[in-house]
């Protein structure tokens, strides 16, 4: 399989700081995150459902 070390994951990063720039790496990331705790949150089902504004009819 593919066996990256530390200098193909040193090129890695360089490449992608250079394609998108480093706010837009970390706007990349928080939102990744948010994505992964709301994953987590609905698999232990903790999250309240959400109310929306909607008229029932």
């Amino acid at each position: 399989m593919f066996h990256l070390g530390t200098p193909e994951l040193i090129i890695l990063l360089v490449i992608l700081v250079l394609l998108f720039g480093v706010g837009r790496i970390s706007k990349i990331a928080a939102e990744l995150g948010k994505g992964v705790n709301n994953f987590r949150n609905g698999l232990k089902g903790d999250e309240e459902p959400v109310e929306t504004n909607e008229k029932k009819g």
